[in-house]
């Protein structure tokens, strides 16, 4: 895939707020997508950021996944920031969602160095964030970020994400209102995480899928799940596939104009 040209595509036939008839996504759009950053957070995490790009630590990665494109096993701190993690307007765009819906129960499958982590915790702290990671060495890491923006509400798991998924079913596992959904980067493992995660969600829980266009495959993987009768929204935000079940809602599938902002190229 082109990252360029797949924008470009993407940016022809997204809509904005004037475009979308549904209460539910013009609200997101309206609301959600425009909900500001604390203050007194945003300098925190400005400042954290600052810090990383400057961390040339040597950590020697172990990938269950599909891999990165960029890098090698053996990665600076500092790279993380600039390719891997959760950056820029999509960190903005998951402080949002956690911010503007105030999601109880957080799941996040990959954790990375924090980032994604960081912002879904910063949006509410009132909520509960389970993170999930097969690598000791990036989580380590991690919670070293979360401490650093004092955070309280981070539950750090050290477990491949099929393992834990698996005991979610042998456990009092709690009701998960947002689950983000960013690792391994392969379609069919994409697919099972979205199936084995159904029984842990409600009517209402954001399953958000990154890096849709990562590959061929991963976004033949998206548009199956976005035709699945199970899901009634879909919401395409280019980076991010969001989806939910509202089956109140008749089935619709959104290409959302996020702001340029929030695209990750501009």
């Amino acid at each position: 895939m082109n990252p360029v040209i797949d924008y470009l595509r993407y940016r022809f036939v997204s809509k904005g707020r004037h475009g979308i008839h549904s209460p539910f996504v013009y609200e997101f759009v309206d609301a959600c997508l425009t909900t500001k950053m604390d203050k007194n957070f945003q300098s925190t995490l400005k400042s954290l950021k600052s810090s990383l790009k400057k961390d040339h630590r040597l950590i020697e990665i172990t990938d269950f996944g599909a891999g990165s494109k960029k890098m090698s096993s053996v990665r600076k701190v500092c790279k993380f920031v600039r390719i891997s993690s959760s950056k820029g307007g999509y960190q903005t765009l998951l402080y949002q969602l956690s911010k503007h819906y105030q999601p109880k129960n957080i799941l996040e499958l990959g954790t990375n160095i924090g980032m994604g982590t960081i912002a879904l915790a910063g949006g509410n702290s009132t909520a509960t964030v389970y993170t999930i990671d097969g690598c000791s060495k990036t989580q380590a890491i991690a919670k070293e970020n979360v401490q650093k923006m004092g955070l309280k509400n981070v539950h750090f798991i050290h477990q491949q994400f099929d393992d834990y998924l698996a005991d979610l079913r042998q456990d009092s596992a709690p009701i998960f209102d947002l689950v983000f959904i960013d690792g391994n980067h392969r379609g069919e493992a994409l697919k099972r995480y979205i199936f084995e995660i159904q029984p842990f969600i409600h009517g209402h829980t954001f399953l958000i899928c990154d890096d849709i266009r990562w590959s061929n495959d991963m976004f033949s993987a998206w548009k199956s799940l976005e035709n699945d009768p199970s899901f009634h929204v879909s919401l395409d935000c280019f980076k991010f596939g969001i989806l939910l079940k509202r089956s109140e809602q008749v089935k619709e599938q959104f290409v959302v104009k996020i702001p340029n902002s929030l695209s990750g190229l501009i």
